[in-house]
């Protein structure tokens, strides 16, 4: 998706000169600069959502804001809105979204700090759908910041309320069993309750 649209910007930065007409100042850039993440998307209850991120103006090294955004259309009976979910210093966050007519999980692989030394840590939301507020939050770090983690999916089981979040680490996770670089956890009742999850690592 990330590729189709530069694709298409960059297109378009060729192709409006040369038919006379200048392309909008700094707007080619802004749109590149919003979409700097992978954008995915998940639908609920007739609304498409996307999660993207967007630097922070002026900010030297970046910092990376995601965003989740509710477009407006006919299936949705709700207006446009925004919620911001995190930030991630320097490196820019790996997205994860899923949905259905519960709500929205979001996920994202974010650094929180300057240091290049710094690790890699995974949030993990639940947004409800309709007044675009966090109900949950959770999350995923090596023990001690000794190591990273980075989520590589999230799905919702075929029973439509557990959410299962899986990727790669180079430590131990928080009350994880088993041993190896690779994670899965499990959230069972993830939409409708605070249940903890089970992480298995292999």
């Amino acid at each position: 998706m990330r590729s189709f649209r530069r694709a298409v910007y960059l297109c378009a930065a060729m192709v409006l000169p040369a038919c006379g007409v200048d392309a909008p100042t700094g707007g080619l850039e802004e749109m590149l600069e919003v979409r700097e993440a992978e954008l995915v998307s998940a639908v609920s209850r007739g609304c498409v959502f996307e999660l993207t991120s967007v630097v922070r103006a002026g900010t030297v090294p970046p910092i990376h804001d995601i965003l989740l955004n509710r477009l407006a259309s006919g299936t949705c009976a709700w207006p446009a809105a925004s919620v911001g979910l995190g930030s991630s210093v320097i490196a820019t966050p790996g997205l994860n979204l899923v949905a259905n007519d519960l709500g929205v999980a979001a996920g994202f692989t974010v650094k929180n700090s300057y240091s290049g030394s710094s690790p890699m840590t995974v949030g993990i939301r639940h947004v409800d759908p309709e007044l675009m507020t966090v109900v949950r939050s959770s999350g995923f770090a090596v023990y001690l910041g000794t190591g990273s983690v980075w989520l590589g999916y999230l799905a919702i089981g075929s029973d439509g309320t557990t959410l299962t979040a899986g990727g790669t680490k180079s430590g131990r996770l928080g009350n994880e069993t088993g041993s190896g670089g690779n994670f899965v956890a499990t959230f069972p009742d993830f939409f409708t309750s605070t249940t903890p999850p089970t992480v298995v690592a292999y």
